[in-house]
C-alpha cells in the first residue's frame, strides 16, 4: 500500500501522558509525533476509527497553560514487537485549536527526536493505514 502520510515524523523523547478527557483515565504515553497526529504506546488495545476527547498535561517549557484539550481518531493498533503486554496505536488529529496546534507543533520540534533513515518510507504509517 502506497504512503498517504506526507507529515514529518519524530520519535518523542519526553515522558508525556494522555489521558481520555470524558474518564480520566490513562490512554498512553507518546512514543512518535508528527504535526497531523502521533503514535501512543498503550497498555491496552484501542478500537479502530474510534473517537477520544484527549488531555495532555504540558510543562512550563513548552505552554504557558497546564494541559491541552483535543480529538483524536485511532487509525490502527498492534501489538508492541518487543513488549508483549502493550499496544502501539497510530492516531490522527481532529480537532485542535489554532492555539493548541501551536503548542503541539512546539511539541514537535522540541521533544521530537530525528529517526535513523528518516527518508526511508516506513511500513509504520501510524496516521492512516
Amino acid at each position: 500500500m502506497a504512503e498517504r502520510r506526507h507529515l514529518d515524523r519524530r520519535q518523542f523523547s519526553y515522558y508525556m501522558r494522555v489521558t481520555d478527557e470524558s474518564t480520566g483515565q490513562l490512554l498512553g504515553h507518546l512514543t512518535d509525533i508528527s504535526t497531523g497526529g502521533f503514535k501512543l504506546d498503550c497498555q491496552k488495545a484501542v478500537p479502530l476509527n474510534a473517537r477520544y476527547v484527549m488531555r495532555i498535561d504540558l510543562n512550563p517549557e513548552i505552554a504557558d497553560k497546564q494541559f491541552m484539550i483535543f480529538s483524536a481518531i485511532s487509525r490502527w493498533c498492534e501489538p508492541d514487537r518487543f513488549d508483549p503486554t502493550s499496544f502501539n496505536v497510530g492516531f490522527q488529529i481532529l480537532e485542535m485549536t489554532p492555539g493548541d496546534m501551536d503548542i503541539f507543533v512546539r511539541m514537535f520540534e522540541v521533544y521530537g527526536t530525528q529517526k535513523n533513515g528518516q527518508n526511508k518510507k516506513s511500513d509504520m504509517d501510524y496516521l492512516w493505514r
